[in-house]
């Protein structure tokens, strides 16, 4: 019977399933595991809190690190006249364990000390886990803040972080005695660790052997650059000369390209949807010695977000159950609507919601700019609608937080719209049970995924989408969601807007009022069809298992 490969203190708290025991170690800037633990930001990090659920689930030999942020991402509150205010407070967390690992991590030439903190997977279902923290009283202020903020926006100071989560991730594995023989990159941040092994092996085919590369974005800025010469002084490359790195990486000029860079160094590469491992093979083809592109599917652990007297209503095909169950839950998220706006939303009402990270491509105003359009909509007192906005601009993104002001000031003079504050595991959560239309609107091909509609649909609603990321391996147009077409990508970006906007009221107005209102019987079955066929694929125990057969092996 295959054991895990953590000393016993770290242990995992069950039996390695003998299909899984090769051993494997996650790395992530960022973990949305329980709303008391505050060290993500969106998507990627509920996706990768997913993962390590799933992995524990199924008994995996896996196990996660990442940082220990002390003041999060950011806590998302209300000015005087109900803005978005962005509030940083320190954090702590009584079920961390001591781990007792300290150790030097060099950041530009200078020694930084780091802390390692451990999480027990029995804590919150998880597979075992290590968060690393400079926050200590052994370094200068400058060092300590390297582990303040996720995200940090002073460029400097996210070169330094990533330094921590990869070459500070590499050499924590190293203080433990452990040689795990797959490094699972969660986007490029912990590419650092990649240059700790080489320097340790002196081989690539070493590292290769190793390293597996997990890209989550077809957007530029996703996909970060930095000058060579910048990362060389930050001690970036270890101790590795320039000639090497550049051997290595076949990086030339005067630009670093992170995702290139670990393209070149895993043996093996995956986009998060079918569509996006297409549009990851086209963009980096031309790019010489990169490693296979495949595609692994984000999915979301359905034990950990699904309401399960809904799930007991699908698995029954009780529809009277359902029903009620919905109406249960859009109650509960009601009040917290009442308590943050003082407005009144009525459960027999059909609610929709857009929520998640507010960025421009994603396109949250987009059904608000066209106004007439946008009234008729919400003063229809014949077919009724109320209307849910969530989500956390980047906190320096001041275009984004504009877009938030913008529908704040907006839905003022609605009593059945509003935006909401606070958005994170708790609130999605909330969202999630209490909507009837989950909206998903980004610019075609720049969502690689998208997950939030899949624990939406497992709770009983509706995706209205366009056709990107996971959505193209779910929809069924008219028959589990409605799908906004594909506009002719010869438009120019401001027609392109307004082809998708006017799919979006088409579909509202000819589609899913009537059928909701009119119709009730054809529209749960709708939701049932819906729950039902959002699993297993879109379960996050079928994207641990596509890891290890697909990525790991």
């Amino acid at each position: 019977m295959p054991v895990s490969f953590l000393p016993k203190v770290f242990a995992h708290s069950y039996p390695i399933s003998p299909e899984y025991s090769k051993s494997a170690v996650y790395f992530s800037c960022e973990f949305a595991i329980d709303q008391s633990f505050k060290i993500y930001s969106g998507g990627l990090g509920f996706l990768a809190g997913s993962h390590m659920r799933a992995a524990a689930d199924l008994r995996q030999n896996l196990c996660g690190i990442g940082i220990l942020w002390s003041y999060g991402y950011y806590d998302q509150s209300r000015g005087e006249e109900n803005e978005l205010v962005v509030r940083f407070r320190k954090k702590d967390y009584s079920f961390l364990k001591e781990t007792g690992m300290r150790f030097a991590v060099p950041v530009h030439g200078h020694s930084v000390w780091v802390k390692a903190m451990f999480l027990p997977g029995e804590v919150f279902g998880t597979v075992p886990m290590f968060f690393l923290t400079t926050d200590v009283e052994e370094n200068d202020e400058l060092s300590r803040a390297i582990t303040h903020r996720l995200y940090d926006h002073d460029d400097l100071r996210r070169v330094a972080q990533y330094i921590i989560l990869g070459a500070g991730g590499a050499r924590l594995l190293e203080e433990l005695g452990v040689h795990p023989e797959v490094y699972h990159l969660n986007e490029a941040h912990g590419l650092s660790a990649a240059f700790h092994l080489y320097a340790k092996y002196r081989n690539l085919d070493e590292v290769k052997k190793r390293l597996v590369f997990t890209t989550h974005t077809p957007e530029e800025a996703g996909n970060e650059k930095h000058p060579f010469q910048l990362l060389d002084d930050f001690s970036f490359f270890g101790n590795l000369s320039e000639t090497e790195v550049r051997k290595i990486t076949g990086i030339e000029g005067d630009e670093f390209n992170h995702s290139l860079a670990a393209l070149r160094l895993a043996r093996i590469a995956n986009g998060v949807s079918k569509l996006h491992g297409e549009v990851a093979r086209s963009m980096w083809k031309n790019f010489p010695n990169t490693c296979e592109i495949t595609h692994v599917t984000n999915a979301q652990n359905k034990k950990y977000w699904v309401d399960r007297d809904l799930e007991q209503a699908r698995i029954d095909g009780d529809m009277a159950a359902l029903k009620s169950r919905k109406r249960e839950l859009k109650e509960q998220l009601f009040k917290t609507v009442a308590n943050q706006t003082g407005k009144l939303f009525d459960p027999d009402v059909l609610t929709l919601v857009w929520a998640r990270r507010f960025a421009g491509y994603k396109r949250p105003d987009l059904i608000a700019r066209d106004l007439q359009l946008f009234r008729s909509l919400l003063q229809n007192s014949q077919r009724p609608i109320q209307i849910i906005w969530a989500g956390k601009p980047y906190p320096f993104d001041y275009s984004a937080i504009d877009t938030f002001n913008y529908l704040i000031r907006l839905t003022k003079e609605y009593p059945n719209a509003t935006v909401l504050v606070g958005y994170e595991l708790g609130l999605s959560r909330l969202l999630k049970n209490g909507s009837d239309v989950w909206l998903n609107n980004p610019v075609v091909t720049r969502e690689a995924s998208g997950t939030s509609g899949m624990t939406a649909a497992m709770n009983g609603a509706i995706n209205v989408s366009t056709y990107d990321g996971w959505v193209c391996e779910f929809a069924d147009d008219g028959k589990n969601s409605f799908i906004m077409p594909p506009a002719s990508l010869e438009l120019n970006a401001e027609d392109r807007d307004r082809h998708d906007l006017m799919s979006f009221y088409q579909i509202m107005n000819e589609k899913i009022l009537p059928l909701y209102y009119k119709k009730p019987a054809e529209w749960n079955q709708l939701v049932m069809n819906s729950m039902n066929d959002v699993v297993p694929f879109f379960d996050a125990d079928r994207m641990a298992d596509d890891y290890y057969q697909k990525i790991y092996r």
